[in-house]
């Protein structure tokens, strides 16, 4: 039971949350933010609604056919969706900062509640919580007695896939605030990302002959699974199934103490917050004051001094957050795993054999496409990352667009260097490209990065959000940028692959080059018209976007 003080701060949690929202509404920005999650849940639910169909499908299959070990297949797929979708996809997150609760004088246990509440709204749990009713559904019609110990086994396994995100979350924002855990875990990652490397050859060198060994790895694989969550409550669905109560009671109190356990780490991070804890690393100031020389700024040929410190200052932010150096380089690192990687030993198979032989000709520009993709977070929120510090640009002597036009110079360098180390790498695994594909790839750029500066420039100022490089698991823009970030990219990417399709048509790749830049002739412009307006917008629309990103 719920304590009286606990679920009258849950209470009184909730309507302030209700009473922000109705308050949001009032203005322009509340309404379009309310019309993008109606069409983002509408998006959301036909996928649930296809998920729930299946897993319906295929549980109430393996029941009545008397194969209820593959439940544990379906049971893999939601775990898997539950956990690596907030990971990938932070831009449908809808998680609150927790956090700023323990300003107000609430207990430990609402505040342990509120982080579980928070999580299980999230997209990731509420399509979890889909598949798994829908599991329970089919079950349920193959065998209408299984029906309270299935809802037990699957509620069991719900509670432990929510636990375990919120715990990843917590531990991540912990190990990340540290430099040292910081700079490991990048290694790891990056490690992790090149040994998919490995896997292409590998089954290439397998796949020449017949191995045994394979088939015991498999089974073997098979029984390990079984000690996971998934496996766990698919077997313990699985043996009441075939009439044996012992086991599947026995797999069910293994998936119990594993969410238990799970749980107490999630408690060890969050007492911790909620006692104070701080994790700056800043080092003390030392006890003799050193004299130190004056560092000159950064000095850019052809533009001014304002410029070159605000290009400065951003390209000095990138630097030291790992996560958006790492996110910044994936072209890279995709082009090596899709070269090197499984999908290597496709091309053994005669089909795709003769679709790799003109896979050469557009891999370029289909890693210069994502470069720009990789470039959605900066570019439709440059504002997020500065914070307060937005306050600083607004009494400084000079003009807003001198501001822009330096965010929008970092973004171009690195878009530059994404561009120029996609095709050293693509010349190197795949062959070098086409003379007449590097021309007319660098005029797509020239097309879609000026359509995308202008439009980001806008909608970082229309809707702002403040960021956090150190976080998982929430959203790094609004409802509104992600839905029109994504539907610009939508055109863009569309044009681009309608131009190259129909310069192939012709047989002549060079046609492809006037065409992107005749719509370059029009998207520049277009980027230097919002540029020259950006600063009575930006006056405009000030107390928003220092409201937004100054709030604690």
């Amino acid at each position: 039971m719920i304590r009286p003080e606990v679920s009258s701060q849950l209470i009184a949690i909730a309507e302030l949350r209700w009473r922000m929202f109705l308050n949001g509404l009032r203005s322009k920005r509340g309404k379009m933010e309310l019309a993008s999650r109606i069409l983002v849940t509408l998006a959301f639910s036909l996928g649930g609604l296809l998920a729930f169909t299946l897993a319906t499908g295929f549980a109430w299959y393996f029941v009545s056919q008397n194969k209820a070990e593959y439940l544990a297949i379906l049971l893999w797929a939601v775990f898997l969706f539950w956990q690596l979708f907030p990971v990938m996809a932070t831009a449908f997150t809808n998680n609150p900062d927790s956090a700023e609760l323990l300003r107000f004088p609430i207990t430990y246990g609402s505040y342990f509640l509120i982080r579980l509440a928070y999580g299980f709204f999230d997209p990731a749990s509420a399509l979890g919580t889909v598949g798994l009713s829908g599991i329970l559904l089919g079950i349920t019609l193959a065998r209408p007695l299984l029906f309270p110990y299935t809802l037990l086994v699957l509620f069991t396994f719900a509670l432990l896939n929510l636990v375990l995100m919120q715990t990843i979350f917590a531990w991540l924002e912990r190990w990340l605030a540290q430099r040292r855990t910081r700079e490991i875990i990048s290694v790891l990652f990056i490690l992790t990302m090149f040994s998919f490397q490995l896997i292409g050859p590998l089954m290439g060198r397998l796949g020449r002959k017949p191995h045994p060994e394979l088939n015991q790895a498999f089974e073997m694989g098979a029984r390990v699974q079984a000690f996971f969550p998934p496996g766990l409550a698919g077997s313990a669905i699985a043996q009441f199934s075939h009439a044996r109560f012992l086991p599947g009671l026995a797999s069910l109190a293994f998936l119990g103490a594993l969410t238990l356990a799970i749980g107490i780490l999630l408690h060890l991070r969050l007492r911790a917050q909620f006692r104070g804890e701080n994790l700056n690393e800043a080092a003390a100031r030392p006890a003799s004051v050193q004299t130190q020389g004056l560092r000159v700024g950064w000095n850019l040929p052809g533009f001014s001094q304002p410029v070159a410190a605000v290009f400065e200052k951003e390209m000095r932010y990138l630097a030291r957050s790992g996560p958006m150096l790492l996110t910044l380089i994936m072209p890279i690192l995709m082009l090596l795993i899709f070269r090197l990687g499984p999908m290597n030993s496709l091309r053994h198979s005669s089909a795709f054999s003769r679709s790799f032989s003109r896979t050469p000709d557009m891999a370029f520009p289909g890693v210069a496409a994502y470069a720009i993709l990789v470039l959605t977070n900066l570019l439709f929120n440059s504002f997020g990352g500065d914070g307060g510090g937005i306050q600083f640009f607004y009494a400084s002597p000079i003009n807003f667009r001198q501001i822009v036009l330096a965010k929008n110079l970092t973004h171009a360098s690195i878009l530059a260097v994404n561009t120029a180390l996609a095709w050293i790498a693509v010349s190197y695994l795949y062959g070098r490209p086409h003379l007449a594909v590097s021309v007319a790839t660098i005029a797509g750029l020239l097309f879609a990065a000026p359509l995308n500066f202008a439009a980001g420039n806008l909608l970082s100022i229309y809707a702002p959000k403040k960021r956090d490089f150190s976080t998982f698991g929430r959203q790094n823009a609004s409802q509104t940028t992600v839905l029109a970030s994504f539907g610009l990219q939508i055109v863009t990417v569309g044009l681009g692959v309608a131009i190259f399709m129909l310069a192939r048509l012709y047989q002549n790749p060079w046609l492809a080059t006037p065409l992107f830049l005749m719509l370059a002739a029009v998207t520049i412009p277009i980027y230097f018209m919002v540029l020259r307006h950006i600063d009575g917008i930006a006056i405009e629309r000030r107390e928003t976007l220092v409201a937004e990103l100054c709030r604690a």
